[in-house]
C-alpha cells in the first residue's frame, strides 16, 4: 500500500497517549513482522518515554532478533514473544518460507541475555503439520527460562480445516507425557493463557484455547492496524477508524472519544467455535480444573 497511507510513529504514540488517558496501560508491537520497519527502536524510545504506560512487548518471527535485541532492550522493550512452530530446521524452512532456526535460536538466546522478561514462544499447534513436536517445545521449559504457549489453530485467514484443528485438552495431554503438570502463576502482562509448570522446569507452559474456551468475556484487547483502525476484536472485520482524529493535525481528546467507541463494540463473544467448528468447545470439559 503507499507508504502515506500507513500510520507514521507521531500518530501511533497519538493513540497510545489517548489511551493511556483511558487506562490503557500495555501495549505489543505487532505485525506482519516489526523488525524488518525502519526506525522501530525510535518508536520503542517514544513509547516506552509514556507516563503510565506499565508493559511495553513486541511480537517476532524471531529471524532477525539476534541483532536487535540488546538495543531493543535499552531502548525500553520490556518482554518479547517470539513464533516458534517447530524446532526441525527443514519444516521450519517449510512453514516459514524463508530464514533459518538458527537465527530464531540465536535470538531466543540474545533476548535472555539482553535482559527481556518473560521470553515467550508461541507454537500454534496444527495436526499433521507440527503436531508430532508437542512435547519437544515442551521440554524446553525444562532447561530455558521461557514460556512455551500453545495456540489453538483459529479459523482465520482461510488456513483453518476441523482435520487440522488440535483442541487445548489434547495439546495438554502431550505435553503431560513429560511429567504432570501444576498450575502456575502467568507471567508478566495480561494475556489470555493458562499456564502450567512441569516437574523442576525453568521455565513455564501456556495454553491459549481461543477456540474450545472462548475467553471473550475477560478480553481486553484492542488491535490498532497500520492504516489507523481500531478493532474490538481479531475475529470480527468491524473496526473504528482513528485516520479524523490523527489528520490533518492529531487530537487526542476526539481519538479517546473514538477509542471509547471501539471498546463499547466488543463482542460478546466471537463465533470461530460455531462458525468453523461446530461443538469443538465440548472438548475442554473439565480441563485446567
Amino acid at each position: 500500500m503507499p507508504r502515506d497511507e500507513v500510520l507514521r510513529y507521531e500518530e501511533i504514540a497519538a493513540v497510545v497517549r489517548a489511551g493511556l488517558q483511558l487506562e490503557i496501560s500495555h501495549v505489543r508491537l505487532t505485525g506482519g513482522e516489526p523488525l524488518v520497519r525502519e526506525g522501530l527502536l525510535d518508536l520503542v524510545r517514544i513509547l516506552s518515554g509514556l507516563s503510565g504506560l506499565a508493559d511495553l512487548a513486541l511480537t517476532t518471527n524471531g529471524v532477525l532478533l539476534a541483532d536487535q535485541a540488546q538495543a531493543l532492550r535499552a531502548a525500553g522493550l520490556r518482554r518479547i514473544n517470539i513464533s516458534l512452530d517447530t524446532l526441525r530446521p527443514d519444516r521450519f524452512r517449510h512453514i516459514t518460507r524463508f530464514g533459518e532456526i538458527t537465527e530464531v535460536r540465536r535470538g531466543i538466546t540474545a533476548s535472555l541475555e539482553a535482559g527481556l522478561d518473560p521470553v515467550k514462544l508461541n507454537m500454534v499447534v496444527v495436526r499433521g503439520v507440527n503436531d508430532d513436536e508437542i512435547a519437544d517445545l515442551a521440554a524446553l521449559t525444562q532447561s530455558l527460562p521461557v514460556e512455551v504457549r500453545f495456540i489453538e489453530l483459529m479459523p482465520i485467514g482461510g488456513y483453518f480445516s476441523r482435520e487440522k484443528f488440535v483442541p487445548a485438552a489434547e495439546i495438554l495431554s502431550s505435553v503431560e507425557r513429560l511429567g504432570a503438570l501444576s498450575p502456575a502463576a502467568s507471567a508478566a502482562g495480561c494475556g489470555p493463557a493458562r499456564t502450567f509448570c512441569l516437574p523442576d522446569a525453568r521455565g513455564k507452559i501456556g495454553i491459549i484455547s481461543a477456540v474450545t474456551q472462548a475467553f471473550c468475556a475477560s478480553c481486553n484487547r484492542l488491535r490498532l492496524t497500520a492504516t489507523g483502525r481500531l478493532r474490538p476484536c481479531l475475529d470480527d472485520e468491524q473496526a473504528v477508524d482513528l485516520k479524523p482524529a490523527l489528520r490533518p493535525v492529531i487530537d487526542e481528546d476526539r481519538l479517546a472519544a473514538l477509542i471509547r467507541t471501539a471498546v463499547a463494540a466488543k463482542p460478546e463473544q466471537h463465533a470461530m467455535a460455531e462458525r468453523d467448528t461446530g461443538a469443538l468447545r465440548t472438548c475442554m470439559a473439565g480441563v485446567g480444573g
